[in-house]
């Protein structure tokens, strides 16, 4: 049995992976293009997203939400070809952090693998209020109003996050016990979110009253530049998620099947949240939409069923937000465990479970994270404006890390015009165009908070507030990549190179046998 905390290797040549688990790791590579496109579909969260997004992005843009996904995809899809190109080259759980380092440079390397990070746990700590939300909402149609004196209001964020983080205990210890449990499980409940929002958005679709109007998909009715950037970068937080299937890369069969998967999901994706936003348009005004915020899918359900059948949705974005939560927690986990490996980050993230092969020591330290984040969010007090304060912290970190690793991929096959005009578009122009427009778009959205007010609050209206949450965490992480370069001495910030995906001993994940 292997050590379960082994000391970091130094940087070695990636090597190719071979079906069974290189003769490095014992891990068995069990993995394989559905699993993927399971953990990416689910990451992605598109029920989560479009229940929640929706009013969010009408407040921001009115009915051009249709229009701001399209545009949002293309970057993205520029985005997925460079992890696809990037992992066939050098597969690795550590993803942007290993590849933005190794051709960047290790400062924007560890910014990269930081915010990644951050912004997961981030997501962890507001969709478990989400999840807590769905669950009174679930104790409101029974009749249970209030507990013990305390008002189980589902729009209260304190509520709503002692409930949550109850069942993140939960999710945090089935993702610990193995990447292929968690795949069952989220099949799961893929389908049955799934099939719910088709049927109730295509029955919104054809019996909505509001007319269909094809100025949606014009993003030259959005007239504010800042209200533009911002509808942008939300969208962009829609796809979020499908470079999930890239952080498993070491328990996949083939690195393309990593690639497949997160490909797969993501236009899969593009279907489901135009399909969604058309139907939500059909069937609610904009005054609807941005009354409702958090709240529109249930909303839309009774405007379009009866009981019992109106609870469906709701049962299916507790679902989609379970799953989310799960499946978000294994490339964070691993994320950090490609960090701690190379000593930029502390061996405990390097802890492998002995019998399901998984970083449980670091999971449950995320857990413990994502709860103490969460607990400081009951500050702002309604969750519709905890959950845009997280939403636009969140898309500013994505474009910034997508970014900087759409550019590590031109850099690094800058050459590729040899191999023809083709090779040379899809591995240098198209991921260096994506990410200078991500990176161009932040940029843009924090000068416009920035300068719109004048003063500081804790309100997702207050732009030196907007500003500060994705700032701080940023301005952290720089401080952290000075701890590991100056106290640590990791060898990541003298060469640049992450370990490579052979690099640590890990046990078999007995759960996959």
């Amino acid at each position: 049995m292997p050590s379960p905390s082994p000391s970091p290797q130094p940087s070695t040549p990636a090597q190719p992976a071979t079906p069974s688990g290189g003769p490095g790791t014992g891990l068995r590579r069990s993995l394989g293009v559905v699993d993927g496109v399971a953990i990416a579909a689910s990451s992605t969260a598109a029920t989560t997203s479009i229940a929640i997004g929706m009013g969010t992005v009408a407040t921001i843009v009115g009915l051009q939400a249709p229009a701001l996904l399209l545009l949002a995809f293309l970057p993205v899809l520029g985005i997925a070809t460079a992890y696809a190109r990037l992992n066939r080259s050098e597969p690795n759980c550590g993803n942007g952090y290993t590849w933005v380092g190794k051709t960047l440079g290790p400062w924007p390397g560890f910014l990269t693998g930081w915010v990644t990070v951050v912004g997961s746990v981030i997501f962890c700590a507001y969709t478990s209020a989400v999840m807590g939300s769905v669950v009174l909402i679930f104790a409101n149609k029974a009749g249970l109003h209030t507990l013990a004196g305390v008002a189980l209001d589902p729009a209260s964020t304190g509520v709503s996050t002692a409930v949550g983080l109850v069942l993140l205990l939960g999710l945090t210890a089935l993702a610990v016990t193995g990447t292929r449990a968690t795949t069952r499980f989220q099949f799961t409940l893929l389908v049955f979110e799934y099939a719910v929002l088709l049927g109730f958005c295509g029955w919104a679709l054809v019996t909505g009253d509001q007319s269909f109007s094809f100025s949606w998909f014009n993003p030259f009715e959005i007239a504010d530049g800042t209200a533009f950037a911002q509808g942008m970068v939300l969208a962009v937080f829609f796809f979020w998620g499908w470079d999930a299937a890239f952080s498993v890369t070491e328990e996949t069969r083939k690195p393309d099947d990593a690639a497949r998967g997160g490909l797969i999901a993501l236009f899969a994706m593009l279907g489901l949240f135009l399909f969604a936003s058309v139907a939500f348009q059909r069937e609610m005004s904009l005054t609807e939409l941005i009354e409702n915020g958090p709240q529109a899918l249930p909303y839309l359900a009774q405007k379009v069923a009866a009981e019992p059948w109106a609870t469906l949705p709701v049962v299916a974005l507790m679902f989609s937000a379970a799953a989310s939560v799960q499946s978000t927690l294994i490339p964070t986990a691993r994320g950090l465990l490609a960090m701690g490996r190379d000593r930029t980050m502390g061996p405990v993230w390097t802890r492998v479970h002995p019998r399901y092969g998984t970083p449980a020591a670091g999971t449950v330290v995320v857990l413990a994270i994502a709860s103490a984040i969460a607990l400081l969010a009951v500050a702002l007090p309604r969750l519709s404006d905890m959950l845009l304060a997280a939403v636009n912290a969140i898309g500013l970190l994505v474009a910034l890390y997508y970014g900087l690793t759409a550019l590590a991929c031109a850099v690094r096959f800058r050459s590729a015009g040899r191999e023809g005009l083709r090779t040379a578009v899809l591995a240098v122009g198209v991921p260096a165009v994506s990410g200078l427009v991500l990176l161009g778009l932040g940029g843009y959205l924090g000068y416009s908070y920035l300068t719109m007010s004048d003063h500081f609050e804790l309100s997702p209206d207050n732009g030196w507030f907007m500003f500060s949450l994705p700032a701080v965490i940023v301005l952290a992480g720089l401080g952290m990549a000075a701890v590991a370069k100056y106290v640590r001495r990791s060898p990541y910030f003298a060469t640049g190179r992450g370990t490579d995906a052979e690099a640590i001993v890990l046990p078999m994940d007995r759960t996959a046998v």
